[in-house]
């Protein structure tokens, strides 16, 4: 079987920190147009916790397709570092850090976990946010969309053409 490209942007928006927060996703895979993905909504939750929610989601999707060359880009690099840095030395710590508690710990030890089990099959990346990168000005997008429409679970969004979405 001949793998193809399979790359997942994730970002988290939050209007007012805290505030409501949501996050989205965009799911390229081969040349197939990108799969959009919104929810995890929250009416006071902050930009780290979904940014993290968005990873995660990223993660779980990348889970399904293990056998693929996976790469996942997030702008923000509080929720890779959490995640593939930091969380070594915490769980070492029994989950404490010097200094105090660490925030949002339930998510990051899922999350943690979970790229643990994957992180000799994919590539985590930064990108820069709002820099004109087509996945990631999607993965916005879909997390502002999940604040408007109030999404808790996440769903897929149905679109025609990139460039209509990118006018949100």
């Amino acid at each position: 079987m001949v793998k193809k490209d399979f790359k997942i942007y994730c970002d988290g928006a939050c209007q007012g920190n805290p505030g409501k927060s949501g996050s989205g996703l965009a799911v390229y895979y081969g040349d197939k147009k990108p799969t959009l993905v919104y929810g995890r909504f929250n009416a006071n939750g902050t930009n780290n916790t979904a940014e993290l929610n968005s990873l995660f989601r990223a993660l779980e999707i990348a889970n399904e397709y293990i056998n693929e060359n996976v790469q996942i880009f997030a702008d923000s690099k509080y929720a890779i570092d959490c995640i593939s840095v930091w969380a070594y030395g915490w769980k070492k710590k029994g989950w404490t850090k010097k200094g105090g508690e660490i925030k949002n710990l339930e998510i990051i030890q899922k999350a943690h976990n979970l790229y643990d089990k994957l992180k000799d099959n994919i590539e985590l990346k930064h990108v820069k946010a709002h820099s004109g990168i087509e996945g990631n000005e999607l993965a916005d997008r879909m997390a502002v969309y999940a604040i408007s429409s109030e999404t808790i679970g996440f769903k897929k969004h149905d679109y025609d053409n990139v460039s209509d979405v990118l006018e949100y």
